[in-house]
């Protein structure tokens, strides 16, 4: 048996402990943003499930950004821009969490500020928001104290038993005391892990549970419509494999919105109120308004984001209350030219108060497709206005109808440079052949969709390889609210690479334009193409 004293362990390389110690302090500051967003999650569960930190700011970061970079999020990410935003700003938060970390270990106050920054910004972003309540600010306020507590902690933990002191003092501490040492940093770190996760996992669980509407949403029974319509017949439709559906499934219905967390109202505590310039301002009730003799609406709903060809637009059966007579009931005062309608999440959409008055059957809606509002589709109540896009037409989780001005109020996306009047352009769309699709040479199916809201589609035009325009086979027109499939033969197709083109002629006899446009600030403008390869 050796005299001699058994060995310490051999020194780390200086770099080597370095970087073990920057990755242990910013899995520290990692550890504390978990914690500190759980925090936030939790009190949300409380003030609202918009109140949660990330959710503010993410709300606050869209009302923020440039009209340029929001369309170029919706042309790139369609319907998952949301889901993007919320990544960057966990990505961002991620960052700035190792960052601390690193701070606090040899500058606590710097590490604890950075947590105070953040509980800030997540505050004023909270408060920001329409509507807010001094509550709202609880959330962010709470996840920067428990962040700063936590960071400090760990970054304390690190300094006197964790990897600095230990790679330090290797040479005096036996081996089996470092390891504990580093199984207690593990120890700490993890754990502020895990209850953050948990406190996450359960304020959000918490929160849907309280602000869950299904239960009051399935209990809602719609009364039938005072004048059914019949079944859109089967006429409106070319029996063509893989064209659209004429009416929308609710499930395949497009949703382009600013809401990160949608709105959830109980149906029992809904009311709208009608007011401004009107001599008799109205309040009413979701049973009130399903008192209302119920119209049917057969309407084609586009978004002013959608691309030329693109997918943001669809076809519904609505139900609800006229707004018209709702309107003239209220009693509109002369001078008024504006109906701005406001949602529950503070979103504002003006539409021209004389189109709504002109004769057109626009709707308090309350069904869709024969189902009461889904949430995503702004359950329980929404408007809609035939022959404009959805951003100044169509408010949902609607709360507020204030009968106004254009000079007086500027609408949400009017105050970010869009079109004030927002009417829909006339658009053609090719569906059938698919985009690079492969066809066998001779006689191909071209099909498609067209609409001109309000207005109608009298006509639409197929051309291939810049040749003569050829008329296509409208199907039957279910009225100027509604878009118009159709269908044509290209007899003759050869082998090769070809380009198909489609235009529409509305039934004011305008034809489509060429001109190529985006969708900011009136509508998309320009001819569908698509190529296919004939073999």
């Amino acid at each position: 048996m050796s005299n001699h004293p058994s060995q310490p362990p051999p020194h780390p390389r200086p770099h080597r402990a370095r970087l073990l110690r920057a990755g242990a302090a910013a899995t520290a500051g990692l550890a504390a943003a978990t914690a500190a967003l759980g925090a936030g999650e939790l009190l949300a569960a409380l003030t609202g499930p918009d109140t949660a930190p990330v959710i503010a700011v993410g709300s606050t970061a869209i009302d923020l950004t440039p009209t340029p970079l929001k369309e170029y999020a919706v042309r790139t990410f369609g319907t998952d821009d949301k889901p993007v935003l919320l990544g960057g700003i966990l990505l961002t938060t991620a960052l700035l969490a190792a960052l601390a970390g690193l701070l606090a270990t040899r500058r606590p106050a710097y590490g604890a500020g950075v947590f105070g920054v953040f509980a800030l910004a997540g505050a004023w972003a909270a408060l920001s928001r329409p509507d807010a309540h001094p509550a709202a600010a609880a959330p962010a306020l709470a996840a920067g104290l428990v962040g700063a507590a936590a960071v400090l902690a760990l970054a304390r933990l690190l300094r006197t038993t964790g990897p600095t002191s230990v790679t330090v003092a290797a040479a005096a501490v036996p081996a089996g005391r470092a390891g504990s040492s580093r199984r207690t940093v593990l120890a700490a770190t993890g754990g502020t892990i895990v209850a953050g996760a948990l406190a996450g996992v359960g304020g959000r669980t918490l929160s849907d549970r309280r602000t869950d509407v299904a239960a009051a949403r399935d209990a809602v029974r719609i009364p039938p419509a005072a004048n059914p319509l019949p079944p859109p017949p089967a006429a409106l439709r070319p029996k063509v494999a893989g064209l659209s559906p004429f009416v929308t499934p609710n499930a395949d219905f497009y949703r382009v919105d600013t809401a990160l967390t949608l709105p959830r109202i109980d149906p029992r505590q809904w009311a709208l109120r009608i007011h401004g310039m009107v001599d008799h301002p109205l309040l009413l009730t979701f049973d009130d308004l399903l008192h209302e003799p119920l119209e049917e609406l057969d309407h084609t709903l586009s978004c002013v984001s959608n691309e030329v060809g693109g997918p943001y637009v669809g076809t519904t059966r609505w139900l609800g209350a006229s707004l018209p007579v709702l309107l003239r009931r209220a009693g509109v005062r002369p001078g008024a030219d504006q109906l701005v309608g406001r949602s529950q999440d503070g979103m504002t959409i003006g539409t021209p108060l004389e189109s709504v008055l002109d004769g057109r059957r626009a709707l308090l809606a309350v069904a869709m497709n024969g189902e009461a509002l889904p949430v995503a589709h702004g359950f329980p109540c929404r408007s809609i206005v035939p022959g404009f896009y959805g951003y100044a037409s169509a408010t949902k989780w609607l709360v507020d109808l204030d009968v106004t001005t254009f000079a007086a109020f500027d609408p949400y996306w009017v105050r970010r440079g869009w079109d004030r009047t927002g009417a829909v352009r006339t658009a053609a769309r090719i569906e059938v052949p698919a985009p690079f699709a492969r066809v066998p040479a001779g006689e191909v199916t071209v099909a498609g969709t067209a609409w001109a809201t309000h207005r109608g589609v009298a006509a639409v035009e197929v051309r291939v390889d810049g040749g003569p325009w050829r008329q296509a086979l409208l199907a039957a027109d279910g009225g100027p609210d509604l878009w118009r499939q159709w269908s044509h033969t290209w007899a003759g197709a050869t082998p090769g690479t070809h380009r198909i083109e489609a235009r529409a002629t509305d039934a004011t006899g305008a034809v489509q334009t060429e001109e190529r446009a985006a969708p900011f600030p009136a509508g998309a403008t320009g001819w569908h193409s698509t190529v296919v390869t004939v073999t």
